[in-house]
């Protein structure tokens, strides 16, 4: 009943587990417990049978040895019983006195022929007579269903042989009951290995639990949440075994360099970014000055002045996008949010936008205003950023549609080109900071890949989020949803 039990507990909790993750033939669990699994079938199951195999010889021996005096005893009874009458009223009484139950002994000549068995047809004489040869030493024979331990001796009374004695007895009944303890013992051991494999699998995944929440853990470890992350979730193992204590406990420490060494380099690219822009911008003035109030310049001079002031301007702009994006990190991002009528912005940004740019700028506006609380600056900046990438990214004669729509309690605004498209294997990461398609129609495009980076932020810092739809060759459409703004009443 125990094992019972045990069995379904845990053929129920590897099922719930099995439902909760695909198992993997490459994973240590899977691997330990098949191998542990393995080593307890094979050391249970071996001591099972070598247990079912002792218990056959010692009840094959005891089988024997009981024949075997009953047939060292048969001369001697023999002998008593002949010195009180003829030989064969010696042999039947002495039949009669050594048979019991399941046992049969005759007697038969040299030539063959019967000089004294038991009366009637016995199944253990027909058995005897259909085998080519008996034994001389008692010998466990099967014949068909049935178990036999059967013998022949010579027969020697008085220095003469007078022929042959023969023996047998049915074992059936003992071997079946054999059999049976032995079906028993096998099924209890089985039930018994499974029962282990079941423990050694729930122990093998709670010793493995550690490692699993490291794994959890460092896949959460990122640029944008290390320091939350080490600062509090740290792994606690106290009752995890030493070496795992000491993997976890380096783990930590590697966290602490990294969350350091992270805080180390956003302090010093805003120090720089900071430091660098306000020197920047007087050089990007004066260049500018020079250009306005200069008439004597040549084309060369005015040319290289031109130049530098743009890569200046360049410049201040990106370190401009450092500064931000170190903010977003230290969430030091100020963003000044008052309810906006998202209609009255997309306009005015598209009509920016077509004074600004020769590509033709199509809009679609709903005909109910849509308020949502944001930074109308940040949301300005962040559209017209996606416009630009819009422009760069599809040929001259397309359009560039730019969308409102409501969808339940979320204002989403499209932004929608028909260029190159964006490849999927590089959807996920056109978020990231710098990351630029290997792709030879993006490679030489401008740009510092900073732009949607610090859109992201923006748009998630007013509680919102930026999605992106693309089909190389077809466009891409990026998405701005920000939730309604409800007045308190």
């Amino acid at each position: 009943m125990l094992l019972t039990h045990a069995l379904r507990r845990a053929i129920e909790q590897s099922w719930r587990q099995a439902r909760g993750r695909r198992w993997s033939w490459s994973s240590l669990q899977v691997r330990l417990t098949l191998e542990m699994g393995a080593i307890a079938v094979l050391s249970v199951g071996g001591a099972a049978l070598w247990s079912a195999w002792q218990m056959q010889q010692t009840l094959a021996a005891a089988h024997k040895q009981t024949l075997t005096y009953i047939a060292q005893r048969f001369p001697e009874q023999l002998e008593i019983y002949d010195e009180r009458g003829s030989l064969a009223t010696g042999l039947t009484t002495t039949i009669d006195k050594v048979s019991m139950s399941g046992l049969v002994a005759w007697v038969q000549d040299n030539r063959g022929q019967p000089l004294a068995q038991p009366d009637g047809s016995s199944p253990a004489i027909a058995m005897v007579q259909g085998l080519a040869t008996v034994p001389e030493q008692p010998t466990i024979i099967q014949v068909g269903d049935r178990y036999w331990v059967a013998c022949r001796l010579p027969l020697v009374v008085r220095d003469r042989q007078i022929g042959r004695v023969y023996f047998a007895q049915d074992v059936s009944p003992d071997w079946q009951k054999l059999h049976n303890s032995l079906r028993w013992l096998l099924a209890v051991n089985g039930l018994a290995m499974l029962a282990a494999m079941g423990a050694i699998g729930r122990r093998i995944r709670l010793a493995l639990l550690p490692l699993a929440e490291m794994s959890q853990l460092a896949s959460t470890v990122s640029a944008e949440d290390l320091g939350g992350t080490h600062l509090g979730q740290q792994l606690q193992l106290q009752t995890a075994p030493d070496e795992v204590r000491g993997l976890a406990r380096a783990f930590n420490e590697m966290l602490g360099r990294l969350a350091n060494s992270w805080e180390q380099q956003r302090q010093f690219v805003g120090n720089v970014s900071h430091e660098l822009r306000t020197p920047l911008t007087v050089v990007s003035g004066y260049l500018q000055s020079v250009l306005r109030r200069s008439t004597n310049l040549n084309d060369y001079q005015r040319e290289a002045l031109s130049t530098a002031e743009a890569e200046a301007d360049r410049t201040v702009r990106m370190l401009q996008d450092l500064l931000d994006l170190a903010r977003l990190d230290n969430r030091q991002l100020h963003l000044r949010q008052a309810p906006i009528v998202l209609n009255t912005l997309v306009t005015e940004v598209a009509d920016l936008h077509q004074r600004s740019s020769d590509r033709p700028t199509d809009r679609s506006l709903p005909t109910e205003d849509l308020v949502v609380l944001a930074d109308r600056d940040r949301l300005s900046r962040a559209l017209v950023n996606l416009l630009d990438n819009a422009v760069k990214y599809s040929a001259p004669p397309t359009a560039i549609t730019l969308g409102l729509e409501r969808v339940g309690d979320l204002a989403l605004v499209h932004v929608r080109d028909r260029g190159v498209g964006i490849p999927l294997e590089h959807q996920g990461r056109v978020f990231e900071r710098f990351y630029r398609s290997d792709d030879e129609m993006t490679r030489s495009r401008d740009g510092t890949g900073l732009g949607l980076a610090i859109a992201k932020g923006a748009i998630e810092g007013m509680n919102g989020r930026i999605s992106l739809v693309s089909q190389p060759g077809k466009g891409s459409t990026f998405t701005i949803s920000l939730p309604l703004w409800r007045p308190e009443p």
